[in-house]
C-alpha cells in the first residue's frame, strides 16, 4: 500500500495569524502492552512546532488512539488515524482551526475505512481518536471513540470528552444508571469509531486556557483499571513523567487487561509574543 503525503508547505496555505501569546509546556508519555494483549493496538503521537507561522494557526498537538480490529488489524488502523489526522490538521488551509480539525478526522476516517474495506486481513478495523489542540490562549478536544480526556484545574479533574459508547448513551438517556452501567457487559461497545462506518461525527469542543493547567489523555487501559482520584492525586503531587509512569503502574497492578497509554500535557506558562 502506498502512503500518501501532502505536497504543499503549511506557509504557502494557511491564512497569516498574528501569535498572541507562547504557551510553555511539559509533555510526558507512556505506552505499555498490559498483562493480557500480544501486541500494541495503542498510538501516541504530538507536534510541537517553533515557527510562528505554525503556532499562531494551528498551535501544539496532542493525540492518542486505541485501535481494534485483531491481529495487526488495530495497530494499523491506529497508526494511519494519527499520523493522517496530524497531517492533514497542520497542512489544511482553512483559517479556522475547527475547520482544519473536522477535516483532518474525516480524513483519518476515509483513509482507515478505505484500507480496512480493501484488505481482507483488515476487514472492521478501527480506532478511538483523541486529540488535544493547545492554540493560542484556547484549548480544543476531538473526540471519537472511548479514549478520554481530562483537565486537572486548581487539584479538580473534570473529564472533557465524552465516551461514544452505548452505556454512555444510556446514561444520559436516563435508562441506566451509572453503577450499572459499570456493570454492565456491553460497557465498550462503540458507537463511533474512526475507520467503523464511511463517516464519522467527531466531539469538537473550545475550552479557556489557564496557566497550570494539566491535561491526561489516555486510552481506556488506564480508566478500566484506575479511578479518577487517583489520576488527580497524581497529576497534582507528580512531575508529568512520574505521573505517567505510576499511572501506567496502577493499571498493570490492577489487572492489566488491555494495551494502557497514558499522556500528561501540563501549561508551565502562558506569555504575551
Amino acid at each position: 500500500m502506498e502512503e500518501t503525503t501532502a505536497e504543499y508547505e503549511i506557509g504557502q496555505l494557511l491564512a497569516p495569524a498574528e501569535l498572541r501569546v507562547r504557551t510553555r509546556i511539559t509533555v510526558a508519555c507512556k505506552t505499555d502492552l498490559g498483562r493480557v494483549r500480544e501486541n500494541n493496538e495503542d498510538k501516541f503521537e504530538y507536534y510541537l512546532p517553533e515557527d510562528e507561522a505554525t503556532l499562531a494557526a494551528r498551535g501544539l498537538v496532542f493525540i492518542v488512539c486505541d485501535g481494534m480490529g485483531g491481529h495487526a488489524a488495530g495497530q494499523i488502523a491506529s497508526e494511519l488515524a494519527c499520523k493522517t489526522f496530524i497531517d492533514v490538521y497542520l497542512h489544511h488551509p482553512a483559517s479556522e482551526a475547527d475547520a482544519a480539525l473536522r477535516a483532518a478526522v474525516i480524513a483519518a476516517n476515509r483513509f482507515v475505512n478505505d484500507v480496512s474495506r480493501a484488505v481482507p486481513d483488515r476487514r472492521g478495523m478501527g480506532t478511538t481518536l483523541s486529540a488535544l489542540i493547545l492554540l493560542q490562549d484556547k484549548a480544543f478536544t476531538v473526540q471519537v471513540g472511548d479514549s478520554r480526556i481530562y483537565r486537572l484545574r486548581q487539584d479538580e479533574l473534570q473529564q472533557l470528552t465524552i465516551d461514544h459508547t452505548w452505556v454512555e448513551e444510556m446514561v444520559r438517556g436516563g435508562m441506566m444508571s451509572r453503577a450499572e452501567a459499570e456493570a454492565n457487559p456491553r460497557k465498550h461497545m462503540l458507537t463511533r469509531a474512526i475507520g467503523a462506518e464511511p463517516d464519522v461525527q467527531p466531539d469538537i469542543e473550545l475550552h479557556a486556557l489557564k496557566q497550570g493547567d494539566q491535561f491526561l489523555l489516555c486510552s481506556d487501559g488506564l480508566i478500566n483499571h484506575v479511578e479518577d482520584a487517583t489520576i488527580a492525586h497524581h497529576l497534582a503531587h507528580d512531575a508529568p513523567s512520574d505521573a505517567v509512569w505510576k499511572l501506567v503502574g496502577h493499571a498493570l497492578t490492577n489487572g492489566g487487561s488491555d494495551n494502557c497509554t497514558v499522556m500528561v500535557v501540563r501549561v508551565d506558562e502562558i506569555l504575551t509574543a
